[in-house]
């Protein structure tokens, strides 16, 4: 599932790529993806120039003339692709847009992704984006002061936390392992008892971690827009199972953290 370092890869590349750039037709070829009636995200997009595109979190953030936005979320994987006009296309996309310069971009999502059109006023409103909380990288005030006082009088289970986008945005099931093995952190430790310099810790593990992983594009089995798989290969202890943890040798493993699984070790991530 592509996470913060994924997501601000493409919309720096399409950025790069794309501003200045005129859309002059758009396809949607499974409406249950966009929020709007087929025609009317048609018409909200085509003939529109890109502004500037960024990100927030997991979603790419594209804006056009007249306040126009396009909203992408790739879900649980997927491909946003941008094409010469020589090349074959993907089998499968839910969204082509073509650009005037003969270019085209598909977005297609592996199992279920967004792609939203909206308007200045409603931008504000959008449910799916409004809530979200500082991206951490991407916003400047991010910072650890500022990160201290988010983490004042909440409760639950450090791991929760994190990856609820509303308080911080971009964190998902694959870099939150290594950002707690960093910080030494059990999953399920609960908020209410790190002392500060643990939530320090868990600040620099977090910024340490996908700060390298964007420096490498992202992960392996993502790509980026012109179709190159990143550079995050190696893990200290997400996905390896059996292996011996990088730190005391201790055998990782795989337990079940409510609806997610984590991957830990029990030597250097205990819970109490």
């Amino acid at each position: 599932m592509p996470e913060f370092p994924e997501i601000f890869t493409l919309s720096k590349q399409m950025n790069k790529e794309l501003s200045g750039c005129t859309i002059k037709e758009v396809q949607v070829l499974q409406e249950k993806c966009i929020n709007l009636p087929t025609r009317t995200f048609v018409e909200m997009l085509q003939g529109r120039s890109v502004e500037q595109v960024t990100s927030r979190g997991k979603w790419i953030f594209a804006r056009f003339d007249h306040c126009v936005w396009l909203l992408l979320n790739l879900g649980m994987g997927g491909d946003t692709l941008l094409h010469d006009n020589s090349v074959t296309l993907p089998n499968k996309y839910q969204l082509r847009i073509d650009w005037q310069d003969g270019r085209v971009l598909t977005v297609g999502f592996w199992w279920f992704g967004y792609a939203h059109a909206v308007d200045g006023a409603g931008l504000s409103n959008h449910k799916m984006t409004a809530g979200l909380g500082l991206t951490p990288i991407r916003d400047a005030a991010f910072t650890e002061q500022q990160y201290l006082l988010l983490l004042q009088g909440r409760k639950g289970a450090v791991k929760n936390f994190l990856m609820n986008q509303k308080n911080i945005a971009g964190i998902g099931n694959v870099y939150i392992q290594d950002i707690l093995f960093r910080a030494r952190l059990h999953p399920l430790r609960e908020l209410q008892s790190l002392a500060t310099n643990d939530k320090v810790f868990l600040y620099r593990s977090i910024m340490q971690t996908l700060t390298e992983a964007v420096q490498l594009r992202g992960l392996a089995f993502e790509k980026d827009i012109y179709g190159r798989p990143g550079g995050f290969k190696e893990f200290l202890v997400g996905y390896r199972q059996g292996e011996a943890c990088p730190v005391c040798g201790a055998t990782i493993e795989k337990i079940k953290t409510g609806s997610t699984a984590s991957y830990i070790c029990p030597n250097c991530q205990r819970l109490t």
